[in-house]
């Protein structure tokens, strides 16, 4: 690997990357933890063990003609007629032994009430969301990536500073999970971060429920608690909390900062878990996992010529590369990022990546969104773009996107009133 990027000014050496165990379950639940290390490849578990497949199962659960339970929840869960679903970012399963001391709700509910699920790929945060939001794997909603390029055009959407263009309705066609729980009689709620309300991304995940902003934890759980026990009929409350993931990006997973939001969460569960109606069920899940990338591991994009090379427009993000490349240079490319990169990563051409089942079934429509070139990283490995991307995204310590287990599992935390 060629190309390190130095660390921002200041900063201290960081210790070995920190990803953790898979976390340990009880042994009438073992045979759901995954029995892979961490660094270990994990593909999506569509159609019964994945992100996808949350809310189409709590519909079930409220009687929503022609939901699918994938996930079995039904006999657990007879007679709830109120499902709150809370998406905590950042939280892997693959993470919680880190989390435990700080967040012992958290750890009892991993090891008595959990399982852990399969994120989509890649394993970043517009794309779970929006899987999570419509019940389909990423191919077919058509949200690939952190970014991707519009196609027809040089330009590269971000999809968390999505503001209106391309048209929501457009670049992410398929009905979300709560337009049609609204549609069969659902109560519908959303809670989130008041500047998320409108964004393109809170439209193509979670247009169909009525939006309450919530400015922290505490509100959050304030707003979902009022939600779950107003009225008399089906319910169903979406929340997201961001904290964890951000501070896993700025300062690690297991830094100090880290810990304290790891604290937060614990007690917005412990709250949700208290307040439940007694026919009120809560669903806890998470959108990815993360890793610290040390430096070491780190090639920077604008510092090799070899890679620039033939791209015409890089997009998706450190740990999973979108390459779209000049006219005839994808064998050139492929061949230039393999010599590189070495075992760092897999390089593929776009079929090659596509048939690997990564994203579900692609269509024709969405298939330029993904690179001419896939370039998918392995280990602690990361490909950064010190100028030709916001310097905070080379700068930061934790990472995900990519297919190891502690990126692509996530739990699930079910808890009945």
């Amino acid at each position: 690997m060629t190309g390190p990027v130095p660390p921002p000014p200041g900063d201290p050496p960081r210790p070995a990357p920190t990803v953790g165990p898979a976390f340990p379950v009880s042994p009438a639940r073992s045979e759901q933890a995954f029995p892979v290390a961490p660094l270990e490849p994990v593909a999506p578990r569509y159609g019964g063990g994945s992100l996808a497949d949350v809310l189409p199962s709590a519909l079930a659960v409220l009687g929503v003609p022609g939901a699918a339970d994938l996930l079995g929840l039904a006999p657990k869960l007879a007679g709830v007629r109120r499902v709150a679903v809370l998406l905590v970012d950042g939280l892997g399963w693959y993470q919680i032994p880190t989390a435990a001391p700080y967040a012992p709700t958290l750890a009892g509910l991993a090891a008595t009430v959990g399982r852990p699920l399969t994120s989509g790929f890649p394993s970043t945060t517009p794309t779970s969301l929006v899987t999570l939001g419509t019940g389909v794997p990423p191919g077919a909603h058509g949200v690939l990536g952190f970014k991707v390029r519009v196609p027809g055009t040089d330009r590269v959407l971000s999809h968390i500073e999505w503001t209106g263009d391309p048209e929501p309705l457009r670049w992410q066609p398929v009905a979300t999970q709560l337009e049609r729980a609204r549609a069969a009689g659902v109560a519908v709620t959303v809670v989130s971060r008041p500047e998320y309300a409108g964004s393109g991304l809170t439209l193509a995940a979670n247009r169909g429920g009525d939006y309450r902003g919530a400015a922290d934890a505490d509100a959050l759980a304030a707003a979902m608690l009022t939600a779950l026990a107003a009225g008399t009929g089906p319910t169903l409350v979406s929340g997201y909390h961001p904290d964890l993931d951000r501070h896993g990006h700025l300062s690690g997973v297991g830094s100090a900062p880290w810990r304290v939001a790891a604290t937060v969460v614990d007690g917005l569960l412990a709250r949700l878990v208290d307040g439940l109606p007694r026919d009120a069920a809560l669903l806890v899940t998470a959108d990815h996992g993360q890793l610290d990338v040390p430096v070491a591991d780190r090639v920077d994009f604008d510092a090799d010529p070899g890679l620039r090379a033939g791209v015409r427009v890089l997009a998706g993000e450190p740990r999973v590369r979108y390459l779209h490349v000049e006219p005839g240079a994808a064998d050139d490319v492929v061949a230039a990022w393999s010599a590189v990169l070495g075992d760092a990563a897999r390089v593929l051409h776009r079929g090659e990546a596509v048939a690997t089942g990564w994203f579900g079934p692609v269509p024709e429509e969405h298939l330029c969104r993904v690179g001419d070139v896939v370039v998918v990283c392995r280990g602690t490995s990361a490909v950064v773009a010190t100028r030709s991307e916001k310097p905070i995204e080379s700068r930061l310590v934790a990472y995900h996107g990519a297919d190891t287990a502690a990126e692509m599992t996530i739990p699930l935390l079910v808890v009945r009133g």
